[in-house]
């Protein structure tokens, strides 16, 4: 019997101790369960092994749950909890409950009092799983904190002291960073334990005790899709007359280069080189004065940049303007990165292209990648919907094995065949009809898009055509909750980037139950398989009825990746009929596309990851705590 089968049926048979257990305590009194929960802290704290505690404190959050909050594990949670305390990803559907379920092993290992630290995609998650799940740990005896942007540092102290704390990947990670430069760059290296409230070389007390357990809700979001990108505290740094010059002058020469001439355009790596020829073009380019002191090389560095900004980021898909300042867009959630800034002049790159003010460039302080951080926690674990397909990386980057949970309910969501038309606009017509038969038959409807653009695109035709609908993107953020609480409705069309709303259930209305239940209309591929099964797990959730499908087209975003060559080829060789659609054959090019996008994007974690213990050997062998930059 195959090791994996034998492991989890040791689980089930966990599974149904705790039931049995959980059922005894039912004629309990709270005090009782109460008593019961420290007499096991205590035990955790004597150093009992916490496995042999695991029967008794799942059957007590499972008690405590019902009576705190009316909701009782299901047997499949209860799976998915144990699963977890080893260590494990849980891959759990869709609507499965997950936020109860993080509960179980949450309570567990926060026994020893070493700090439980749960992580969730944003600051609203975080605040609401930490205040729907308050009540079932305060009858259990243990405090609840909460990690928000907003905080300072005496307040952040105080929620690391409660028992469980809450919060996003970002803050934790930042906070990490920026104890590490209260502590000062002189320790080599410093216990990831180190006792709280020791002061360190600033004088500051840091506000974390420590890595010693974290449970990761929407796992593959953050140690994967986030993965790509590492933590980073900046220095501003003071910016020259010449170079905002420079990047304006770049700005307005980029248009002047030929591609495949004077440059190199790598739509893949999001990368511009300039040939020989182009350099030649580039020095004989009549520039201003004030330009004369800076040297030849810069001048290449900063037109390859503004040539990147001109093609590599879009407007509304990379990127979104609010307040005169150019604001990130997270690719695989569609939200905004407050804060975050493209390094090594990117981003002023891109504020010229847009004719904004150009800001401050960034030094670095400190920084770390997500990878780096997470596995300096003494014990992981995660769920989310989609894990299977980065079982691999999750396996070798983190140590994490993944494991699917079975659905409480069978899963009725049907797929109906993908659609490919040669263009957008006809991709666009196909949708809109689409809907329109949907709205009729009573159905709801919500639409994936890759990007804002997208969205507003989309947007734009119903409005023509006089359908009703609400837009979520980087725009709505802040209604993202109240938008998709409604996409349940009768005739309802909701119009979603990435995030679809992910953490926030869709319910359905029971006339949209008895008509179908919910639609999704995926208006492309996103460049991660995963990504599209987060969408069309919006869909049939719980056991209610649902379905999918997928519309494609030969101008869609995925496609940027291509050589423009290549793009063009495929257009000219399709034979579109009289609506623009064209064979079903062609859905092979678009999975061939992303299964190359999936590759480039695991090449660039390798590599980031790479980077950083080559660096973090240095710095070890120089005696330097190798997460501060200061000490390059």
């Amino acid at each position: 019997m195959p090791a994996n089968r034998v492991r989890m049926l040791r689980y089930w048979r966990a599974v149904d101790q705790i039931l049995a257990r959980s059922k005894q305590m039912r004629d309990w009194g709270d005090t009782k369960i109460r008593e019961r929960a420290l007499e096991i802290r205590w035990q955790a704290r004597g150093g009992t092994p916490m496995k042999k505690l695991l029967v008794e404190s799942y059957a007590l959050v499972r008690e405590a749950s019902r009576r705190a909050t009316g909701k009782e594990h299901y047997p499949v949670q209860i799976l998915g909890g144990v699963v977890m305390f080893h260590g494990h990803i849980a891959e759990m559907q869709t609507g499965e409950g997950k936020t109860l379920t993080a509960t179980l092993p949450a309570f567990l290992r926060a026994l020893p009092g070493r700090g439980c630290h749960v992580i969730t995609v944003n600051d609203y998650l975080a605040q609401r799983d930490a205040e729907s799940n308050e009540a079932v740990y305060k009858l259990l005896g243990l405090t609840v904190g909460c990690i928000l942007t907003e905080q300072e540092d005496d307040d952040r102290r105080e929620n690391y002291k409660r028992d469980i704390t809450y919060g996003t990947a970002k803050e934790f990670g930042f906070d990490f960073l920026r104890d590490r430069l209260k502590i000062g760059g002189g320790n080599e290296e410093i216990d990831r334990h180190r006792p709280f409230g020791t002061q360190g070389g600033t004088g500051e007390q840091p506000v974390q005790r420590g890595q010693e357990f974290a449970l990761i809700d929407e796992a593959d979001s953050i140690l994967i899709d986030e993965a790509r990108t590492p933590l980073i505290i900046g220095l501003s740094v003071p910016q020259e007359t010449s170079t905002v010059e420079l990047l304006r002058w770049c700005r307005r020469t980029a248009p002047r280069l030929t591609l495949n001439q004077d440059f190199i355009f790598e739509p893949d790596r999001r990368s511009v080189y300039l040939t020989d020829a182009g350099c030649r073009h580039v020095v004989l380019m009549p520039k201003p004065l004030v330009l004369d002191g800076v040297d030849t090389e810069t001048i290449y560095e900063h037109v390859e940049r503004a040539m990147t900004a001109e093609l590599a980021f879009k407007r509304d898909r990379d990127y979104v303007i609010q307040e005169d300042e150019v604001v990130i867009v997270d690719e695989g959630t569609g939200r905004l990165m407050d804060g975050r800034k493209w390094q090594d002049g990117l981003h002023q790159a891109v504020e010229a292209k847009e004719l904004l003010p150009i800001t401050s460039a960034t030094g670095q302080a400190a920084r770390v990648t997500v990878q780096t951080y997470f596995r300096r926690y003494r014990h992981l674990a995660g769920m989310t919907g989609t894990a299977v397909q980065a079982r691999r990386e999750l396996k070798r980057g983190y140590k994490l094995s993944v494991s699917v949970i079975p659905t409480h309910r069978p899963c009725l969501r049907e797929a109906l065949p993908n659609r490919v038309f040669a263009t957008q606009a006809a991709k666009w017509q196909a949708i809109m009809e689409d809907i329109r038969g949907l709205i009729e038959a009573g159905r709801a409807i919500l639409c994936g898009t890759p990007s804002v653009h997208a969205s507003e695109a989309l947007s734009a035709i119903l409005t023509e055509n006089g359908i009703e609908h609400e837009v979520l993107n980087a725009y709505q953020h802040e209604r993202e909750a109240a938008i998709v609480g409604k996409a349940g409705q009768k005739g309802r069309v909701t119009i979603a980037t990435n995030m679809a709303g992910r953490g926030t259930d869709i319910i359905l209305d029971e006339d949209v139950r008895k008509a179908g239940g919910l639609h999704v209309i995926a208006t492309e591929y996103h460049s991660s398989k995963r990504i599209d099964r987060q969408l069309v797990g919006r869909a049939a959730r719980q056991g209610d009825p649902g379905s999918f499908q997928f519309f494609l087209s030969l101008e869609d975003e995925l496609l940027r990746c291509l050589p423009d060559a290549k793009v063009k080829a495929y257009r000219e060789s399709a034979r579109p009929d009289a609506k623009g659609e064209i064979g079903a054959t062609w859905v092979k090019m678009f999975l061939r596309t992303q299964r190359f996008l999936e590759k480039q994007h695991t090449k660039q974690r390798k590599g980031l990851l790479k980077a950083e213990k080559d660096r973090h050997k240095r710095h070890r062998e120089m005696g330097l705590d190798p997460f501060l930059e200061l000490t390059e």
